[in-house]
């Protein structure tokens, strides 16, 4: 799938109230339900708005996705220079700080009502379209297709948060009903893709053209398989991917997640003028614009995951001294995906040299905790370059439109070869580990097995997927996040590079970006239902982790 057809926002307005009677009324005041399904073009622009869906899970501001924040702060990979709670500022701190606010009233990474609330509206969708539609029955199968992978895709993100959920596929709407098991959730997402992979075309005519195709809907199957550990489901959806023929890498990593190309498979597209976003404005250097910017950065346990280019690891002992170095870091020996991913002291953004430095021009550091907002400055000494538009100049005036890319093949490879992993073929497995590789020229292992396949696999996705939103939930869902880092999230501290001086003096000095360790308890693989339907269902029963 190439460009999402924009929803019609004055449209979505018929939808949202969704009261129990709204196919038994005919109001004077909006367009009918009986209307809707004798027209296709209101049919059509009643369906394009689920495709919204998935800007609001996505990286680029969306609430619904961590309050708009990069689920990457919660790991070592990506420090929020804020100490004050808010969206794209300390949220991520106070989680990994004190974790134990997590609960059923508080809940940053809570989604529950808000996708309850949008299943309905795809529920509703598919009772009009079952009774009272007037289209034939290519026209109905191929609405049913879209509309059951968009409920397939909330009750995903219904799933990775707590597993067995209250399941719903109908306007037989009951007050007091319990959650299904973990295994019954996973069955209905799987049952819901199996339908649009079997209906939807592998693309659409030019007057469709960016509609839903059999290859996003096999793609997201690959990654949905892995949480629910449905090896064999997630590897068959993979090759049926590949057997289409249709996507393959880009030649350069650096344009693998901008769109509208042969790797992306799934995305949602934005315009200047609307829908946009503001992801430049809030992760902009210093010198950008004024008192804005720098919400979080990449951090020093990041830089370092990269290897060089020839495929070997450095050592860093040299600059891990709170003394600090006059010796500059190796940024120019490590491989292309780093070049591409942040922007580091000296490299070049925007046409400027870049000075991630005390009282820099061009990049600035600022200490945490020695101000409430960065505006601009990094905590860690780097700002994150992927994901962000070079060429947006003037971010005070012009929002972001650059697109959303929520799936791409390389992370199909990825996908795959976990689950060949999984299978018991490590030979398969090193196979797709190497055509992602091959792109950035790097060697791969041969022979590696067990723990040592499995820990490169890891390596890999946290690399080539990396602030894509992928690596918190990785963790969660292969249980290693409760463990001590270098495993997990346990016990830790994010660090970076105080950068002191001026071109060619310039003194590296390793700093503790946290001042305190960051947690997480294992009671949170599973997070809570909220109070709130505690409250109004009498049925449900609270996970067992939480009582």
């Amino acid at each position: 799938m190439k460009k999402i057809i924009y929803p019609i926002v004055v449209f979505l307005m018929i939808f949202v109230s969704g009261c129990d009677d709204f196919i038994d009324t005919t109001p004077t005041d909006r367009i009918s339900d009986k209307l809707v399904w004798q027209d296709i073009n209101t049919a059509t622009l009643y369906c394009n708005t689920f495709l919204a869906y998935i800007d609001r899970y996505g990286i680029f501001g969306s609430p619904s996705q961590f309050n708009g924040n990069l689920t990457e702060g919660l790991t070592e990979t990506f420090k929020y220079g804020s100490t004050a709670a808010g969206s794209r500022a300390g949220d991520a701190n106070v989680i990994v700080f004190n974790p134990e606010g997590i609960g059923p009233d508080q809940n940053l990474l809570n989604v529950w009502s808000a996708t309850y609330e949008r299943i309905r509206r795809i529920n509703e969708f598919l009772v009009g379209l079952y009774t009272i539609s007037t289209f034939d029955e290519n026209t109905n199968i191929l609405f049913e297709g879209q509309a059951r992978f968009m409920r397939a895709y909330l009750y995903f993100q219904l799933a990775k948060r707590h597993g067995g959920v209250i399941l719903y596929t109908d306007m037989n709407l009951v007050k007091n009903k319990n959650r299904s098991s973990a295994e019954e959730t996973w069955d209905l997402i799987e049952k819901d893709l199996d339908f649009a992979a079997n209906v939807l075309p592998k693309e659409w005519d030019a007057a469709n053209y960016g509609r839903v195709t059999k290859g996003a809907v096999y793609a997201f199957k690959s990654r949905v398989m892995l949480y629910a550990e449905r090896w064999q489901s997630a590897k068959n959806a993979a090759d049926e991917v590949f057997k289409l023929n249709k996507y393959e890498l880009v030649d350069k990593y650096e344009d693998s997640w901008k769109g509208n190309n042969s790797e992306s498979i799934l995305e949602y597209n934005y315009l200047v003028t609307g829908p946009n976003h503001n992801f430049d404005a809030a992760y902009a250097t210093y010198g950008e614009a004024v008192d804005i910017g720098g919400a979080g950065a990449p951090t020093q346990e990041m830089v370092e995951a990269y290897e060089k280019n020839d495929g070997t690891k450095i050592d860093w002992s040299t600059w891990h001294t709170e003394d600090g170095t006059n010796i500059r870091p190796p940024y120019e020996t490590l491989e292309p995906r780093f070049q591409a991913t942040v922007i580091y002291n000296g490299c070049t953004w925007q046409g400027k040299i870049m000075e991630n430095s005390v009282d820099g021009t061009n990049g600035a550091y600022l200490e945490y905790g020695t101000e409430m907002y960065a505006k601009g400055k990094t905590t860690t000494g780097y700002y994150l370059r992927k994901l962000r538009d070079e060429n947006l100049t003037q971010i005070t005036t012009v929002q972001s439109s650059q697109t959303l890319v929520e799936i791409r093949l390389a992370e199909v490879y990825l996908n795959r070869a976990e689950a060949l992993y999984r299978l018991n073929k490590p030979e398969d497995a090193l196979k797709d580990v190497k055509v992602v590789r091959d792109r950035v020229k790097l060697p791969t292992a041969t022979g590696l097995t067990g723990d040592d396949l499995l820990n490169a696999i890891k390596h890999e996705r946290k690399i080539e997927l990396s602030f894509e939103g992928h690596l918190y939930w990785d963790m969660r869902r292969w249980r290693m996040a409760d463990k001590d880092y270098p495993v997990g999230y346990n016990n830790y501290r994010v660090h970076g590079m105080k950068i002191t001086g001026s071109a060619g003096n310039y003194t590296y000095q390793y700093v503790d970006c946290d001042k305190q360790d960051r947690k997480f308890l294992s009671k949170t693989y599973v997070l809570p239902i909220p109070n709130g339907e505690l409250n109004n269902n009498s049925a449900i029963e609270q996970y067992d982790e939480w009582k």
